[in-house]
């Protein structure tokens, strides 16, 4: 039988050395617990104080006294360890906004009821009651909540700023809303500052040199990078090696989930502004947010011009045929606008449950038009040489109109942290597009006398749809014990109509190209489930799970009635986390993943675009899909005032990487062969790498963000008929700084640099090559030379509570992002280079009205946004 005691009882149990009097009893006391506002939510960087009543001699009277102080960390946790096991304890804690909060604090063991443990008792009966006296040394205070003060909410001000960079250990969290260069930008422009994340100049972007999964609020999406303006984003995710419970498609690149801004202050508040650069495009845009009693509305528009130019050259020599070369320079501008807008509504029907639905809306249309000087050297094996010059102009025009509608339930249970969500998305858009190509050629180059005319149209129309639902249930067991389960599907239907026409003599008499011209409708589902178990040991934290996914497609050719489709059974793709919690701030952990690539439709469709006469693709509906087997291990250390340091060592095995790849075919069109640009399967994959992430606050007005990633990769091209390109070491650096100037001046200087790497494998772009002429380069063939940038900018605030802000940026300063990349095999050697935008100078105005009021909303659903990682439990 057990009783329940007093702690002062516990000296019977620690006699002094030796029988004698007077030793104190060890401090074995332990307390901890985690501070938590009214919905739940973390609450960090809190005073948390730990008081001891003593009497003061002096005073002649008992008296609380400090013992021991800390802040909480990120995820609200707090810990005293070595604590007297008798006499007064009270716990303290203040946060600005939150009323004060006390609890007396008190241990008590459990103990046999005949006194102390005996020598002489049973052994084991011994050890278990020392076991349950032991235990009640710590002292579990669970979740504490603090209740808003809206008086002292009313008279504060609030000064403070989110970092530029949160690391967690299984992910980094990048605030755009104190990144300057981005100011007027798009999305494409944010992620050139993401530590980690490499954009080329077409948009592609690159996460440790393989494409990502880009999300949207937790959710894929079909918008592209310059189609969401960079004033519309709070912040970015940046998950490396996601759970089970993410998408287990997009290969072993990770994800990285775009958060957009999503204002819950109370009352009315919001923004307006506008810029302009040195192209002459402005930009104009501005949110807003009311919130009264159960509602919340929130609405943002955003109105962004591109005036974008880029300068090129492509140098190709083909082997097919008669050997040949080609030298093009390139001239692109591109003239368009794009407008966003979203609208959302949250309804609180009871403390518990809350309803939201929020709409989106993207309008745009561009213009581009591209100018090509071509040489065009033929090398006939018994006659001389000849060189032919061409001009070739192209004007195009592209329209899109895209509509989003999205639906949030959550439900939080009586039982703390059992929730259960539900969301829908919708997403459609409709586009058409029209180019005109004309190539002009001369008898003895430019100036000379005219010799031939040959013009191509290309007219095409087509839609996206695409619907997602997913539901998500966790369940705890204790504050550090949970068990996560959700079921999701997803569908998408596109439809496409290509019809080209050509004029070979000038004449203005087209004919359609059969062969060069398609009309396709394609519908794929994918169906998927997981379930998840996080658990901790005192410091050790454990998280495994197992996710299954079906997915299926069909597809046909409506212009010439042929069908072609597949469906792939259940995979399984296990999931585990290990985490070990070091003294001094230090965490350790250990990541396993499975995840998949599908081929897209792009690449599977089994048609041959003969468009571009320097640019043919084709899909290939041979393709399977790839599996990534990832391991990674990451160590954390953070310092004193939130400095840190994250360093990773990962390494990923891909089966049946799907590569861009370059073959030679019979061209209808001309009856010549030419190379076809098209995918395949190569044998395998693997890419080894470390990588170095540090935050640092030098000073009061000086604050750093490094990011550097070493890392080698190869690619088996055995089965290609190809020599495998030779395993390559590169590293990518990036490093952001910041400096707090005298007058409220702020400046920003972001550097990055790119060694020779090989091409991404894979873009998942569902483009076989970047816009304006030349050939997408094989990353089985081909590399990219090295490179490097310099962006930077400078803000002041002004206006009462600095509601205002003027800030100037300019991008790549020293006009040295060039894009260079070489491609060869045994038919074609190519050299493409591209610069676009240097020395781009933006200018930009910003305005914040309304009222300021810290008490946020918390209990909408966030899990779709990204919030609730997969490691959270562990965290507990």
């Amino acid at each position: 039988m057990l009783t329940m005691i007093s702690a002062a009882a516990v000296q019977a149990q620690f006699p002094p050395a030796g029988g004698g009097k007077g030793q104190s009893v060890p401090n074995l006391g332990h307390v901890y617990g985690k501070v938590v506002d009214s919905a739940g939510k973390p609450l960090g960087d809190v005073t948390v104080l730990l008081l001891q009543n003593k009497y003061d001699s002096a005073a002649k009277k008992r008296k609380d006294v400090l013992l021991k102080g800390v802040s909480t960390k990120s995820n609200g946790e707090f810990s005293f360890e070595e604590l007297p096991l008798f006499g007064g304890l009270k716990l303290k804690i203040s946060a600005t906004g939150y009323k004060n909060y006390e609890q007396a604090v008190a241990f008590q063991m459990r103990m046999p009821a005949g006194g102390a443990v005996k020598p002489s008792s049973d052994p084991a009966q011994a050890m278990s009651a020392m076991s349950n006296m032991v235990n009640g040394f710590d002292k579990d205070l669970g979740n504490i909540k603090l209740v808003p003060d809206v008086k002292q909410l009313a008279e504060v001000t609030v000064t403070a700023s989110k970092p530029t960079l949160r690391m967690d250990i299984d992910k980094k969290v990048y605030n755009v809303e104190k990144d300057m260069v981005n100011a007027g930008g798009t999305a494409m422009d944010v992620m050139k500052n993401v530590p980690s994340v490499n954009v080329d100049i077409d948009g592609n972007v690159t996460l440790r040199n393989a494409t990502p999964q880009i999300y949207i609020d937790g959710r894929p999406t079909t918008l592209t990078l310059d189609q969401i303006p960079a004033d519309a984003i709070e912040s970015v995710e940046v998950i490396t090696n996601p759970s089970a419970k993410y998408d287990a498609s997009g290969g072993g690149a990770g994800i990285l989930n775009i958060i957009l801004k999503k204002n819950r202050k109370t009352g009315y508040n919001g923004n307006l502004r506008t810029g302009v650069d040195s192209h002459g495009g402005i930009n104009a845009g501005g949110n807003f947010n009311l919130r009264q009693n159960k509602f919340n509305f929130t609405g943002a528009g955003f109105f962004n011009q591109n005036r974008s130019i880029t300068n090129g050259t492509n140098d190709q020599v083909n082997n097919l045929n008669i050997p040949t070369s080609i030298d093009e320079t390139i001239y692109t501008k591109n003239k368009g606008a794009f407008v966003f807008g979203s609208i959302g509504f949250d309804y609180f029907m009871t403390n518990r449950t809350t309803l939201s639905l929020a709409g989106i809306k993207v309008h745009g249309q561009f213009n581009p038009l591209e100018n090509d000087n071509i040489y065009t050297s033929i090398y006939p094996p018994d006659t001389t040489s000849s060189t032919q010059y061409s001009q070739r102009s192209t004007t195009s025009s592209r329209e899109f109109n895209a509509s989003g509608l999205t639906f949030g339930f959550k439900h939080l249970f009586p039982h703390e942290g059992e929730t259960l969500t539900l969301d829908a998305n919708y997403f459609a858009g409709v586009n058409n597009n029209h180019s005109f190509y004309a190539t002009n050629y001369y008898e003895d180059g430019p100036g000379s006398a005219q010799n031939g005319l040959r013009q191509q149209i290309l007219n095409g129309d087509g839609s996206n749809k695409f619907f997602t639902i997913q539901t998500d249930y966790v369940h705890p067991f204790t504050t550090k014990t949970k068990l996560e389960a959700g079921l999701r599907m997803n569908s998408q239907h596109l439809l496409n109509n290509q019809y080209n026409y050509l004029d070979t003599l000038g004449t203005g008499d087209y004919y359609m190209v059969p062969s060069a011209s398609t009309n396709y409708v394609n519908t794929n589902y994918v169906y998927a489930g997981y379930v998840s178990f996080t658990s901790a040991i005192k410091n050790f934290g454990y998280q495994v799970g197992l996710r299954g996914e079906s997915s299926s497609y069909t597809g046909e050719l409506t212009n010439v009635k042929e069908n072609f489709g597949n469906h792939y059974p259940i995979s399984l793709f296990p999931s585990a986390f290990l985490s070990q919690k070091l003294n001094n701030k230090q965490e350790i952990q250990l990541s396993y993943t499975r995840r998949i690539n599908r081929p897209n439709f792009f690449q599977l469709i089994p048609y041959t675009d003969y468009t571009d006469t320097l640019n043919i693709t084709r899909g290939n509906p041979n393709l399977v899909p790839e599996f990534t087997n990832s391991l990674e291990m990451s160590y954390s250390k953070t310092f004193k005032g939130s400095n840190m340091i994250l360093f990773s060592v990962y390494y990923k095995q891909t089966d049946n990487l799907i590569t861009r790849f370059q073959d030679s075919a019979l061209n209808p069109v001309t009856g010549k062969m030419d190379i076809i640009n098209t995918y395949e399967n190569a044998n395998s994959a693997r890419t080894v790498g470390t990588e170095l992430t540090s935050t640092a606050t030098l000073t009061k007005w000086w604050d750093i963000t490094a990011n550097i990633n070493l890392y080698n990769s190869f690619i088996n091209t055995s089965n290609l008929g190809e020599t495998s390109q030779d395993a390559l070491w590169s590293w990518f650096g990036k490093l952001n700084t910041n400096f707090k100037l005298p007058a409220k001046l702020k400046l920003q200087i972001t550097g990055i640099y790119q060694s020779k790497s090989n091409l991404p494998v894979n873009t998942n772009s569902g483009q076989m090559g970047p816009p304006g002429g030349g050939a997408p380069q094989s990353a089985a063939q081909g590399y990219i030379a090295a490179f490097w940038a310099v962006d930077a900018a400078l803000s002041r605030s002004f206006l009462k509570n600095d509601a205002a802000t003027l800030s100037v940026s300019m991008g790549d300063i020293f006009r040295t992002r060039w894009s260079r990349q070489h491609s060869e095999s045994s038919f074609f050697m190519q050299d493409y280079d591209r610069l676009r935008d240097p020395q781009l100078v933006r200018v930009n105005f910003t305005w914040r009205f309304g009222k300021m009021d810290v008490s946020l909303f918390k209990r909408k659903n966030m899990n779709g946004s990204g919030s609730q990682d997969a490691m959270q439990g562990m965290q507990q």
